[in-house]
């Protein structure tokens, strides 16, 4: 006799999950953050060195570099870099959707040794002196006219400065090459100083960032610099999402061809290992890229092989003898130590190359752990949670449901 309720209650949920899916779906998939390889960009790979002997270059300095170049890109007004210390010495500076490549490479590749310099060469102030973040390109509010505004840690040493070089200029360089030049006018007490004249105030801020980058207590030397054009980024997207959604349209005919019933469930619980995967990776701000794809269609023959290895367990207690409720339970049971034991050392692989991978590495050693752990939820425990309903609601008590050849039981 037929149980309607769990029936209806396996109907129900499956409802839900498709409303779910289609309602939200599109939308969550666009908030999907593009990484350098999906959207074109700019990519600049640094070894970063001491600027004199005495110092050494530790987790600590590599962190405030880091700090510093983030300041200084988003001072530029380029939106979602990515910027990571890899190993001992060496910083990554992603710039996905940058257009203007040679113009982020000039400005955040300009090495970092700011100097404040007399007519004569000799050097009175350095990029040290600046308080972090000292440099600021605004706009005056009484004539509107775009400035750099400047603040010294120490005031009395500025102020030492311009009382000896009041009335006289004083240039500004960057690793021996001016940038810009300035008239010191009076004696400035409070260490707080301006410089005017600037075209615009992208310019002024322009030079801001510059000027903070001088702040930057290491200097950096590109070792590795590469770019992918907007257009090729489009195209591998669309590449990768056409393999992707082929590749799933393949599974799910298989699935529901040989294994009937649980393949069908097999596929709607896969629809909803791809919804969560997708809002988790939004949620947590990750940024997805080619890797990322290859990890993510990976993951789906990993939900796919969890799913198969229950089926055909739960096929063979079938062939045994069994009721499929009991059949259901023991081949879920026997399931569980393989699928926890595949999925572990697949973790495990995954950690490692986290630990001593680049960024693209990382990026997809992350995605395979997080389908992985959203595998489990959906393709384990969600799979057997439906199946249970159908199998409890006694609508599905022949074997060519289960893709079971009948002839086979109870031998």
């Amino acid at each position: 006799m037929i149980k309607w309720g769990k029936l209806g209650a396996l109907c129900l949920i499956v409802l839900m999950v498709v409303i779910l899916v289609v309602m939200t779906g599109t939308k969550i998939a666009k908030q999907t953050t593009l990484g350098l390889d999906l959207r074109g960009g700019f990519e600049i790979l640094y070894e970063v060195s001491p600027l004199d002997a005495k110092q050494n270059v530790t987790k600590q300095l590599l962190s405030d570099t880091e700090k510093a170049l983030d300041k200084r890109v988003n001072a530029l007004g380029m939106a979602e870099p990515s910027i990571q210390v890899e190993g001992d010495n060496r910083i990554r500076v992603q710039l996905a959707g940058v257009t203007d490549q040679e113009r982020a490479r000039n400005l955040i590749g300009k090495p970092a040794h700011l100097t404040f310099r007399d007519m004569q060469g000799n050097v009175l102030m350095e990029g040290r002196d600046l308080a972090e973040s000292g440099a600021q390109g605004v706009l005056d509010s009484q004539t509107q006219q775009a400035v750099v505004t400047l603040q010294f840690k120490d005031a009395k040493k500025f102020a030492d400065v311009t009382q000896k070089y009041v009335g006289q200029p004083m240039a500004i360089f960057l690793d021996d090459q001016p940038i810009t030049t300035a008239i010191i006018k009076e004696i400035i007490p409070n260490g707080l100083a301006r410089i005017d004249g600037q075209e615009d105030i992208q310019k002024a801020k322009e030079l801001a960032a510059i000027l903070n980058a001088g702040v930057l207590p290491v200097k950096m030397k590109e070792v590795f610099s590469t770019s992918v054009g907007a257009k090729l980024g489009q195209e591998a997207l669309q590449s990768g999402v056409k393999a992707g959604m082929i590749g799933t349209l393949l599974v799910f005919v298989f699935m529901m061809v040989y294994y009937r019933m649980p393949g069908v469930i097999a596929c709607i619980t896969l629809v909803a290992y791809i919804y969560l995967l997708i809002l988790l990776q939004n949620l947590m701000g990750a940024t997805l890229t080619l890797p990322g794809i290859a990890a993510f269609v990976l993951g789906i023959g990993m939900a796919v092989d969890a799913n198969i290895i229950m089926y055909e367990r739960m096929k063979e207690e079938l062939y045994s003898g069994k009721s499929y409720l009991s059949a259901l339970r023991a081949g879920s049971k026997r399931s569980l130590r393989t699928i926890l034991d595949a999925n572990v050392t697949s973790v495990i692989g995954a950690l490692v190359l986290f630990y001593f991978g680049s960024s693209a590495i990382r990026g997809f050693a992350v995605t395979l752990i997080l389908s992985i752990v959203v595998s489990l939820l959906t393709a384990v425990a969600g799979s057997r949670f439906l199946l249970s309903l159908a199998v409890r609601s006694n609508a599905f008590n022949k074997p060519v449901y289960y893709g079971a050849r009948g002839r086979d039981q109870h031998e």
